[in-house]
């Protein structure tokens, strides 16, 4: 009887692309659950010749690979994922880049830790280039999209999708935010087919053609990202009270920007942090409540949306909503940190 069911279903599903071809392999010499320190088993990665020369990494750990749990999901194995990542490889080079190992163990880690997964669709600002030791790469945020050549499969133990990590530079991210990560993706595909990431090139949109395409998508469909994900995000007061919300200074000019591409087009837009929500939803009558435990509901008529952004600054301080009485905004310091969580030193407001 196999003993790793669900890692021989990965392994089934690369054989039609790489047949007996060798990867690179990467094991874990302590897993996670035996109180290791990376979550990810195993990492292969594959070179390619086509459509352009990469390495094709895949992942070994998100998902069930030798027991089904018996609390989890009978419809997905583990977390219904494993990672894959496409890196554009000289032709020459014969030994993949260790930097994209840590890259998949650190996302794995994220969600042992957080519990929080991803989805195609998803985008992640990592605050830094994804190559921890290329500080002069563009490259500095990714969003997940599903592998094109993997797809989802069926394992013993459930529903697995190979999904993508794709790195953008700082003004598709931005794009991608504004508008919908997998509209950008479709947009950029002629000029990175598969999804390739190249960390040694500058942003896309340079280029007046695509990025009017983007623009346009902007303006047509607003965002389609429901949900900010922030790192600091808290509240003081709220149901018939003065409220203050509470946000820091690196991810506050995207929350305006988010309001912008979410509200006039009828939709919310929800903030999110490890232990509390705040949804902000169009309405005729600006109103707050408090909807759940750490979850506060602020309904934002059209005309105070200007007003409401505007207080949402970048600069440590308080500032009020005049159009939303007893509605202040309160900008906090955000301390920055690096790829690896260590605080550098740097404070952004």
């Amino acid at each position: 009887m196999d003993e790793s069911p669900g890692w021989q279903a990965i392994d089934d599903a690369l054989a039609p692309i790489y047949g007996g071809t060798e990867p690179h392999h990467w094991g874990t010499v302590v897993r996670w659950w035996m109180g290791g320190d990376d979550p990810l088993d195993g990492i292969s990665a594959y070179p390619r010749t086509d459509p352009v020369p990469h390495w094709h990494y895949v992942s070994y750990g998100m998902s069930e690979l030798y027991e089904k749990g018996e609390d989890s999901d009978p419809e997905e194995s583990g977390w219904g994922f494993e990672f894959t990542f496409r890196l554009v490889r000289d032709p020459a080079e014969e030994t993949p880049p260790v930097w994209a190992v840590s890259l998949l163990q650190n996302l794995g880690r994220y969600v042992f830790t957080t519990g929080n997964w991803f989805d195609a669709g998803h985008h992640m600002d990592v605050n830094g280039p994804i190559a921890a030791d290329r500080e002069d790469s563009a490259i500095r945020a990714i969003v997940f999209t599903e592998d094109p050549e993997l797809g989802t499969i069926s394992t013993p133990h459930g529903r697995l999708r190979f999904l993508q990590v794709v790195g953008l530079a700082r003004e598709e991210y931005e794009a991608a935010r504004q508008w919908d990560a997998l509209s950008l993706l479709k947009v950029l595909e002629p000029r990175t087919p598969l999804h390739v990431t190249d960390i040694d090139r500058g942003s896309l949109l340079a280029d007046p053609e695509l990025a009017a395409a983007v623009q346009a998508g902007v303006e047509r469909d607003g965002s389609k990202g429901g949900v900010l994900y922030l790192s600091t995000l808290g509240w003081e007061g709220g149901t018939g009270t003065a409220t203050t919300l509470r946000f820091g200074a690196l991810q506050a000019p995207r929350i305006g920007e988010s309001l912008r591409g979410r509200l006039p087009f009828g939709r919310t837009l929800g903030l999110q942090s490890e232990d509390a929500m705040i949804e902000f939803r169009p309405a005729g009558d600006y109103s707050v409540e408090r909807a759940a435990e750490g979850v506060l509901v602020i309904g934002v008529p059209p005309a105070a949306l200007d007003d409401l952004i505007g207080a949402i600054g970048s600069e440590a301080g308080r500032a009020p909503v005049p159009s939303l009485p007893g509605l202040e905004i309160e900008i906090v310091p955000t301390r920055m940190r690096d790829a690896y969580g260590n605080e550098t030193g740097e404070v952004i407001g």
